[in-house]
């Protein structure tokens, strides 16, 4: 039978993904309100930003004429046969890691282990794991789908940097989503299995959280 793994984060209320970004503010069904059962607001209410717990990333986020949410092609995020890479020991993840792969039409996912920060303060540490330039170079000249990776992104944020994103704009002017902070991947095989990050089809939107999965088996 096939095996669903959950490789996204929670989102609840006040929690931080990235210091400086607004934090979300859920409103359960029904609270503050003395309403009898069965009755009164029945969805409840969330208030976020797009880049907030495990998000996929769309070419507007970088591109004025990119596609948006609205514009995602569900082949791009659902279905994917997927990849895990093992950087857990490589940081920055450099081209030597994923110049022999076949990551034709396969979402690849970068696990470096990092999620085991997740809302520490050590999680938005500037030497977080991150995809070199020419590794992402290599990953959009071999065709990959989608990339995933389970740190702060796909690109060193350091002060030094001065919000260069090199990485992130090779991968998104060539069309491909960007998943963050993704979780749990030393759960799933190397390959074999099928990626799903399927986000709300908003326009006018660029980021925005997913519940992401695997299906193996």
């Amino acid at each position: 039978m096939p095996t669903l793994v959950d490789v996204s984060h929670q989102i609840t209320d006040g929690m931080t993904t990235s210091p400086g970004l607004p934090t979300p503010e859920v409103e359960e069904a029904g609270s503050g309100s003395e309403s009898a059962p069965g009755t009164g607001d029945a969805g409840g209410r969330v208030s976020l930003v797009g880049a907030t717990g495990t998000y996929v990333e769309m070419p507007a986020h970088r591109y004025r004429d990119g596609a948006d949410l609205a514009d995602l092609d569900l082949e791009r995020v659902a279905g994917l046969p997927g990849l895990v890479v093992d950087a857990t020991d490589r940081h920055p993840i450099d081209a030597r890691l994923v110049e022999h792969l076949d990551v034709r039409d396969r979402a690849v996912l970068l696990h470096t282990g990092w999620d085991r920060h997740w809302r520490t303060d050590a999680y938005a540490d500037p030497d977080h794991p991150y995809l070199e330039e020419a590794a992402a170079k290599l990953l959009v000249e071999g065709g990959a789908a989608l990339v995933g990776i389970d740190s702060v992104g796909v690109d060193r944020t350091a002060p030094a940097t001065e919000g260069a994103r090199p990485s992130l704009g090779l991968l998104l002017s060539a069309g491909i989503p960007v998943v963050r902070h993704l979780r749990a991947l030393e759960l799933l095989p190397s390959e074999g299995f099928r990626f799903h990050a399927v986000p709300a089809k908003v326009r006018g939107m660029a980021a925005f959280p997913v519940r992401a999965f695997a299906v193996t088996g």
